[in-house]
């Protein structure tokens, strides 16, 4: 699939995928610990970290559930998830990935558009 990503903050820069775990860092360094990307294709992209820990959540378009990467061995619950709204959430661990790993996968799907091969990550449709 051949398309752009965007940061979805009213930007029109497309964000390369060399350059997408740097800006999601900056942007976590500033406090924002939820990053949405807009592609070209119309699909969305939810980061939301607490600087450990991160959700990252694939949208096919407007009212689709999506999908979203899994760690199935982890327990409990993920604190500390501040929305860009104020809201504080938690998450299952199984929900959400060590921080490293969003960021190998958010670089995998702006690079190619797909999950790496040996993602694990579960639909919500």
């Amino acid at each position: 699939m051949n398309e752009s990503w965007v940061i979805d903050d009213g930007g029109t820069v497309p964000v390369a995928a060399e350059a997408v775990v740097e800006t999601l860092r900056e942007r976590v360094g500033r406090g924002l610990l939820e990053t949405w990307l807009r592609s070209s294709s119309g699909r969305s992209m939810a980061f939301v970290t607490n600087t450990e820990r991160a959700m990252v959540v694939l949208l096919g378009g407007e009212g689709d559930p999506g999908e979203h990467a899994v760690d199935p061995g982890a327990d409990g619950w993920s604190e500390g998830f501040v929305l860009s709204n104020g809201q504080h959430d938690a998450y299952p661990g199984q929900d959400t990935v060590p921080i490293g790993e969003a960021f190998r996968l958010v670089e995998r799907i702006v690079s190619t558009g797909m999950w790496p091969a040996d993602a694990r990550w579960v639909a919500d449709r």
